[in-house]
């Protein structure tokens, strides 16, 4: 079994374990609070109900399957809600059909938008037609000023324990093995970690020979060594508690889905603070992701308060479209 450690890989740490499509991106940032609705019954005409209904629902009659969704006088269909229904899992089938009519709400006043301005679309590489559609209506209306330099400055200097180089250590384990679900299977091994640090407390000398004979890890072959370790080369929750650790042996068996380790940290390099030229242009991308998804939400309301929908109810803003 693999103990996913980083070790066991000549020494370098490596026995570990080993652009977002632009339409989905937009239905995240589109409508922030949707409106409840009720299915009528079969005597009942079709209509929105009071906003305190329980749950977020379309509206459709007790005699069809698919709720009757327009934008502006296009009716959604049938086939578009079945086809967008498996992109949005929910735990109830009406919450999956809801987020699904969502989505397509979007993409028909989006699309209704871009036909009324007679866009002229040009496909990147690699890109479809109702993704080059998307991207230049939302490069002509919402237009988003980059982070200025000043803007930049202040970010980095607020957030300097953000920008550090990664840490590096150098460290030995044991590692007693036990799958994750063996409940009577942990107990015993972490009797046996403690037994083991308690050995090691008394004579730190002999942890070679203990790796040797009680690690469950290729890396007993070399004394328990791991060589260097940087973020990223073990598994989650080992790493979490092996970077806080100083220098020496820890005075814990660390816990992971592995088993338990016996942990000597031979030497430890904390992280150094990045100078703000360094990582200036990862905080300008950062800020402008931050003001994009700000605005095309914005955008989107806009456009959903400006719009005949029916069937399902969305907050939208009253706002002019952006000219």
């Amino acid at each position: 079994m693999g103990c996913g450690c980083g070790g066991g890989n000549a020494g370098q740490g490596g026995c570990g374990g080993q652009q977002a499509p632009l339409a989905p991106a937009l239905e995240a940032a589109a409508v922030q609070e949707v409106m409840p609705v009720a299915r009528p019954s079969a005597d009942e005409p079709e209509s929105f109900v009071d906003a305190s209904a329980a749950a977020p629902l379309l509206i459709a009659s007790s005699e069809q399957d698919w709720p009757r969704v327009r934008v502006n006088g296009v009716l959604i269909s049938p086939e578009a809600m079945a086809q967008e229904l498996q992109y949005h899992p929910a735990e109830a089938r009406d919450e999956a059909m809801f987020l699904a009519a969502q989505a397509l709400v979007i993409r028909e006043l989006l699309r209704q938008r871009c036909n009324a301005l007679d866009l002229e679309i040009e496909a990147g590489a690699g890109e479809s037609e109702e993704e080059a559609t998307i991207r230049s209506l939302i490069e002509r209306e919402v237009p988003v000023p980059q982070a200025d330099e000043a803007a930049c400055l202040h970010y980095y200097e607020s957030n300097l324990a953000r920008f550090v180089s990664a840490p590096l250590l150098a460290a030995r384990h044991i590692l007693l093995d036990c799958a994750p679900d063996d409940i009577e299977g942990r107990s015993e091994r972490r009797e046996q970690a403690e037994a083991l640090l308690a050995q090691l407390q008394q004579e730190p000398q002999r942890f070679a020979e203990l790796a040797l004979a009680h690690s469950a890890c290729p890396s007993k072959e070399q004394g328990g060594a791991l060589g260097q370790i940087s973020k990223g080369q073990t598994v989650p929750e080992f790493e979490r508690q092996l970077f806080r650790q100083p220098e020496g042996l820890v005075g814990q068996p660390l816990e992971s889905r592995y088993g338990f380790h016996l942990v000597f940290v031979d030497q430890r390099i904390d992280g150094l603070q990045l100078p703000y030229q360094a990582v200036v242009q990862d905080i300008r991308r950062e800020l402008y992701q931050r003001v994009w998804q700000k605005a095309v939400a914005q955008y989107l309301q806009t456009l959903v308060g400006a719009a005949d929908i029916q069937g399902i109810r969305l907050e939208g803003a009253a706002s002019p479209l952006l000219q």
